[in-house]
Order: C-alpha cells, then structure tokens, then sequence
C-alpha cells in the first residue's frame, strides 16, 4: 500500500467513567484481561495507514498509562502520552497541538475498541475525497425532535439520521483552523470534533460508513455487549 501522507490518531482516554458506575476509569476495565484502552490502541498500532499516535489521559494518569500500557503492550507508535483539559474539546485541541506535522488526523475514543482497520481506511479514502469525514452508521430508530418543554416539533427522515461514531477524520489544517477559533468561540453544546468545523460553515463534513459493533463503552450494559462480541471472536 503506497502511501505519502502523514496519518496521526488522537486517542481521546481522558474520561472518568461517571456512568459506568465503577471506581476504576472505564478506559482501564478490562476485556479479556486487557484494558478497553489497549484494545483501542492494538487497531491504530496495527493499521498501515496510521504513522503516528497520540494518546490524551487524565493528568494524574500519565505516568501509568506510559509504563502499564504503552511499554507493557508495546505501542510503539504512541509517540506521546499528555494530560487533557476539563472537557473533550480541550482534550482534543492539545493533542491537535501535539501533531502539526501531521496530513490528515483521526479523533478518536479510547472507549471504541472495536474499530477496524477497514474502518481506518475508508476513513481515509473519504478524508482524501472531502477534507472532513466522520464515521457512523444509519439510525435503526425513528428519531424524534422535542422543544425545552417535551413537545414533539419534528420528525427527521429516518434515512437521512445518522449515529455518529469515531474516528472522524480531517484534513489536518481544517481541523485545526477550526479549534484555533473555538478557542475563544461559543463552546456550548461542543460534543464531537465536527461540530467545531461545522460552526466555521465554511467546509462541509462528509458521513462514511463505520460499523454497529464500532460502540462506545461507557456504561455497565456496553461492557456486556463488548465482551459478548469478543466471545463471537473466538
């Protein structure tokens, strides 16, 4: 697989696990006796397509995620372990920071170990096509828009709702131009790395296909469903 361009991750395991309901962070849960992180870290770590990695923790966590993750399991692209911020935006835009050399950059979920390489590249081959492109897949269900009141107000086309996953993917400079704003932009309601780029309104974002195993992990029923899906493996 030729390739020129510099692909870098950031792997956003900053998160304290609130609903998860467990006094251990949920990145650090173990499936099959590795750590959720791990898991997440073993596709990126493994994928041609990424050159480099960079994982976003809990300050007080630094330490141990580079000597009982990164060293124990070998991660050797993980090039830096560094302490997020106190929401996900900020985690984000210092791992941004930490790979301007970088062509193209994934955003993506410690808590999403079942991610693929084929996921990776299809990501890829959108992010080349369109500047900025998220994973996710088509709502199963029939989605509802209320007002402040529970009111229902509207009713979307069920084949133009989408669940958002990660990685989403964008051209480095996009990316960044967009979080540089937010910096001293309007914040409220950020809960993806699109919807900073969407805010500019000068780039549209692009939706691939990812996979409805591609789940995130953050309560006790998501545990279930992952380790169900690891014994299907076997």
């Amino acid at each position: 697989m030729g390739k020129s361009e510099k692909c870098a991750a950031v792997i956003v395991a900053a998160g304290s696990g609130k609903r998860m309901g467990t006094k251990i962070s949920k990145q650090f849960l173990e499936l099959k006796g590795k750590p959720i992180l791990a898991h997440t870290l073993d596709v990126f770590q493994k994928a041609e397509r990424i050159d480099d990695i960079c994982l976003i923790v809990s300050a007080d966590q630094v330490e141990y995620v580079r000597k009982e993750i990164v060293e124990q399991y070998g991660f050797t692209k993980v090039s830096k372990v560094i302490s997020g911020g106190a929401e996900r935006y900020d985690s984000v835009y210092r791992g941004l920071c930490a790979c301007e050399d970088a062509d193209f950059v994934y955003i993506h979920d410690g808590v999403r170990p079942f991610v693929t390489e084929e996921i990776i590249e299809e990501g890829y081959r959108a992010v080349r096509d369109h500047g900025a492109a998220i994973c996710g897949m088509p709502s199963k269900d029939t989605i509802k828009v209320t007002d402040d009141e529970g009111k229902v107000v509207d009713t979307p086309p069920r084949s133009r709702v989408w669940n958002v996953q990660t990685p989403q993917i964008f051209a480095y400079s996009l990316i960044r131009q967009a979080y540089d704003a937010l910096q001293n932009g309007d914040k409220t309601g950020i809960t993806d790395d699109a919807m900073v780029l969407e805010a500019m309104g000068t780039d549209p974002v692009y939706m691939f296909r990812g996979s409805y195993r591609n789940i995130k992990i953050t309560t006790p029923e998501d545990l279930q469903i992952a380790e169900k899906f690891l014994e299907e493996e076997d």
